[in-house]
């Protein structure tokens, strides 16, 4: 009899989580994941005391009450609400786009005379069908916005001029008439006191784990632990990127520790401008200001640069364009006729997910299974 019901590749949160309900339906589970760690991207490092989000900022947000309810069963969440900030040449801007970035443009006051504004700029574009990025930002916001605030921030993001990008990246863009600077509009929103470890940890307990182990370097012995595998990781990889390989974008961080007590007063501004190379500035600190040590003359900041992802990078946000949709289909259709083997998360579904959208998946998911 084989020793595990179950081998999951990849401890992210969809790994986590089905391991988790794996083992409350009296499964034997094995975890196994090829970093040093649990957790995937949602891994925190501390440093000075601080909790920091080593693979970019991880905000939880949803508005699906189930699974609000399942993450709080493991951890407590603070109150910390998303408000970002853009900086663009020196000057700071508001996001989502809203009463205070339309007054730092344009010096307006009402819903009514930013509408006025916003609308004269769509017609002056002239633009009814959006060939590409940049005519879809023109014709929803504008040309100050665009310039300010979407162009040379995705051309970063993305390594492509915004006019040789696809229109669907940017299907909307959220323009509020009010002065409320809070980033999503989902019900539930906030950080896990203590930080996302605790929340691994808490899934994975009494679950066995290997780290630094990849599936890849000894597939054959792997794949006869288990009755099944669930797999998380590069779907095309899986099948020896035998319709070539999937695109990914990249993201690299420059951590520093600073003697200060605050660095820029807000957990996340983004620079919209091709004059810094990084696309944005974490501080960490400000994500849990609940924690006794945020007054502490340290704080820790990470700049992130964007970039095409290689084989020894890791591979963080797909490349959804018609290319690589295209090649994905193909693996996915491999896929649905595997008896033994489910897939699952951002790489495995070549989607881009919030956490709470992975979190509903595996609900959903394992309770087709068991």
């Amino acid at each position: 009899m084989l020793k595990y019901d179950f081998l999951i590749v990849g401890s992210g949160l969809y790994g986590c989580v089905f391991a988790y309900k794996a083992k409350q339906s009296g499964k034997r589970v094995l975890v196994i994941d090829k970093r040093p760690h649990n957790g995937g991207n949602l891994f925190c490092e501390k440093i000075e005391n601080i909790n920091i989000h080593k693979y970019g900022a991880h905000i939880f947000h949803t508005s699906n009450k189930m699974v609000w309810d399942f993450v709080n069963n493991f951890v407590s969440f603070n109150r910390y609400t998303n408000c970002p900030l853009a900086s663009y040449h020196g000057k700071l801007f508001n996001l989502p786009f809203n009463m205070n970035t339309f007054y730092s443009l344009w010096g307006t006051r009402t819903p009514d005379e930013a509408m006025a504004v916003i609308d004269r700029q769509r017609k002056d574009s002239g633009i009814i069908e959006p060939l590409n990025l940049e005519e879809q930002a023109l014709s929803l916001v504008g040309k100050d916005i665009y310039e300010i605030l979407i162009k040379e921030y995705t051309e970063k993001q993305w390594g492509h001029p915004c006019n040789e990008l696809p229109a669907f990246i940017i299907k909307r863009l959220p323009v509020r008439f009010t002065f409320d600077n809070n980033y999503f509009n989902d019900t539930y929103q906030g950080i896990p006191i203590g930080g996302y470890n605790k929340l691994i940890d808490d899934l994975l307990k009494d679950i066995e784990v290997r780290t630094n182990t990849d599936f890849f370097n000894d597939r054959d012995y792997w794949s006869t632990v288990s009755d099944k595998i669930v797999f998380t990781g590069r779907i095309d990889e899986f099948y020896n990127c035998q319709f070539g390989k999937l695109e990914y974008r990249t993201v690299s961080f420059e951590t520093e520790i600073l003697n200060c007590s605050n660095y820029q007063g807000n957990a996340v501004i983004n620079y919209t401008s091709m004059n810094e190379p990084y696309t944005r500035i974490i501080e960490h600190k400000h994500f849990e200001p609940e924690s006794p040590f945020f007054a502490q003359n340290k704080t820790v900041i990470s700049k992130e640069y964007s970039s095409d992802w290689t084989e020894n990078a890791d591979p963080f946000y797909p490349v959804n364009d018609y290319t690589n949709n295209a090649i994905y289909n193909k693996y996915k259709e491999l896929a649905c006729h595997e008896k033994d083997v489910f897939f699952g998360g951002r790489l495995a579904d070549y989607k881009y997910y919030d956490m709470d959208d992975v979190i509903e998946k595996v609900l959903n998911d394992t309770e087709k299974i068991f």
